[in-house]
């Protein structure tokens, strides 16, 4: 007699699959998809969890601030805390100089002091009630993996990242000067990424490119328009077939319109940044916490990995904070009541009709 299968149900969580080894600062998602942390919570919480691997990110610069130097350096400085291979390039004539600009994660002191939201404490208490029905495993609720780094930190900006995480083996630095064309960066982006090829099985490590200012004037090739294209081209190409994400940031106001939107087609997301005005007051009047703002950042698309369903978000536009001036937040913008009031803008009177006085419903 046939021994009778074991029947799972089409609702059990396969733990097999879903348990498969991963390297430090990777976290599974939907189809298959594998996140690497951008280094800023509230835009992993944005995007869905994070930048998908194999996935180019373009992010449009701000020709009056350099705001999108906040994005780059939580964005290299998250790989180097999970020991991650890091390839740079840049303008500068020692892009090496830059590493010790990066931020520091945010110690468990400074975790302690921080406001615990009423309810995402909630949340973790009845997520706490759920934990035996997950194997151990699992990544825990508050995105730490078996005692480890967090899958995303909160970085300090005002504290350096300390030198030991600056290893020459796993750090990889160019400059645009260098080379008069763009083949030598090209090559060094073949090579690096060579390291990480894309298989079937578990991700056991991953890399990130980082570029610069792609089109700055000081660059020998700003001119070439087909030449920096075709390198976006085989540049996404690689990275496609790697377990790595590449991050380029450029100015679009020294492209042309045409060109500027082929390169927003490249990209599988696509941002930008922009400065606030010094002392709006018609802005400061529109938007709550105008005081605390740095700046916006806009979402334009959103990488879709393994599937043709699109990413419905729930805003496109974020103001950029600095809380405490150490922390990089992300927050949706709230429009300021009109009449001046403390927020409670829609009537608090409890009548249907239009008088204002306070009593029993009026129908």
């Amino acid at each position: 007699m046939a021994a009778a299968k074991t029947r799972t149900s089409s609702f059990s969580r396969n733990l097999s699959t879903a348990a498969l080894s991963q390297g430090p600062g990777l976290k599974s998602g939907p189809n298959g998809t594998v996140f690497l942390s951008s280094g800023i919570p509230d835009l992993d919480k944005i995007l869905g969890g994070g930048f998908p691997l194999g996935s180019l990110v373009l992010v449009m610069e701000d020709a009056e601030a350099p705001h999108h130097m906040l994005l780059l350096r939580n964005f290299m400085a998250q790989g180097l805390v999970h020991n991650q291979s890091l390839l740079y390039a840049s303008p500068a004539r020692d892009p090496r100089g830059f590493l010790g600009t990066l931020p520091s994660p945010a110690t468990s002191k400074d975790d302690k002091s921080r406001k615990i939201n009423p309810d995402q404490e909630k949340g973790l208490r009845i997520a706490w009630q759920y934990k035996k029905y997950f194997g151990e495993n699992q990544l825990n609720f508050d995105g730490q993996r078996d005692g480890k780094h967090d899958y995303c930190n909160e970085f300090d900006l005002r504290k350096p990242l300390e030198r030991h995480f600056f290893n020459a083996q796993r750090v990889d630095c160019v400059s645009f000067l260098d080379s008069p064309d763009l083949s030598t960066l090209r090559d060094r982006c073949a090579t690096f990424l060579s390291q990480f090829p894309r298989n079937d099985g578990s991700v056991s490590c991953a890399g990130r490119i980082a570029i610069q200012s792609f089109c700055a004037p000081q660059c020998p090739y700003s001119n070439t328009d087909w030449e920096m294209l075709s390198f976006i081209r085989s540049l996404k190409s690689m990275v496609q077939s790697s377990n790595s994400v590449a991050i380029i940031t450029f100015p679009p106001s020294l492209l042309s319109p045409s060109f500027c939107k082929r390169w927003q087609h490249m990209a599988d997301t696509l941002l930008s940044v922009k400065a606030i005005p010094d002392e709006d007051k018609e802005l400061a009047q529109l938007l709550t916490g105008y005081q605390d703002m740095v700046g916006f950042l806009n979402v334009h698309k959103v990488a879709r990995i393994n599937t043709q369903v699109p990413v419905i978000l729930e805003a496109t536009t974020f103001s950029i904070k600095l809380r405490k001036r150490r922390y990089l937040v992300l927050e949706c913008l709230n429009q300021a009541p009109v009449d001046g009031s403390s927020g409670t803008s829609y009537g608090t009177s409890g009548s249907c009709s239009a008088s204002t006085k306070s009593g029993n419903l009026d129908f």
